[in-house]
Formats: C-alpha cells, sequence, structure tokens
C-alpha cells in the first residue's frame, strides 16, 4: 500500500461538509495526486480531466449521464 500524508486544503464550508464522507475525501485525494503529478503528459490539468473522464466511463456514465448532471448543477447554481 502506499504511503499517504494528510494535508490542509482551504475551501468553503459547504466543501468541507461534502467533504466529509470518506469515500468521497479519497477521491479527491487521488484526483489531487493525478493532477500534481500526472501519469503522462505535461500538462496537469488535461491530465485530471482524463482521468476523471475515464472513471465515469468505468462507472458506466455516459455523455448524456454528464450533460444532464452538469445542467442540473446549474440550474441549482442560478436558483
Amino acid at each position: 500500500m502506499k504511503e499517504v500524508v494528510k494535508i490542509e486544503i482551504p475551501v468553503e464550508p459547504e466543501t468541507a461538509r461534502a467533504l466529509a464522507d470518506a469515500r468521497r475525501i479519497h477521491a479527491i485525494g487521488r484526483l489531487v495526486d493525478r493532477m500534481v503529478r500526472p501519469a503522462g503528459g505535461d500538462d496537469p490539468l488535461v491530465a485530471v480531466l482524463e482521468a476523471t473522464r475515464r472513471a465515469a466511463r468505468e462507472a458506466g456514465l455516459t455523455d448524456k449521464d454528464i450533460d444532464d448532471e452538469l445542467e442540473a448543477y446549474r440550474t441549482e447554481r442560478r436558483g
């Protein structure tokens, strides 16, 4: 098992509440790892977006699922 180290990152209160879920915090940690040390390519943002896309596909999400979720998020934010 890889060694992991806990760090503090300042976030908004709503974000902190969402990260109370252990599964979510581990997923965010993996994304941060990939962003800082991408497996391939030079652009960390591109690497993390590609990793996120792969994870979504592996979870069975389609482009329509993702578009629907983004629209729901935007609608909620406008609310």
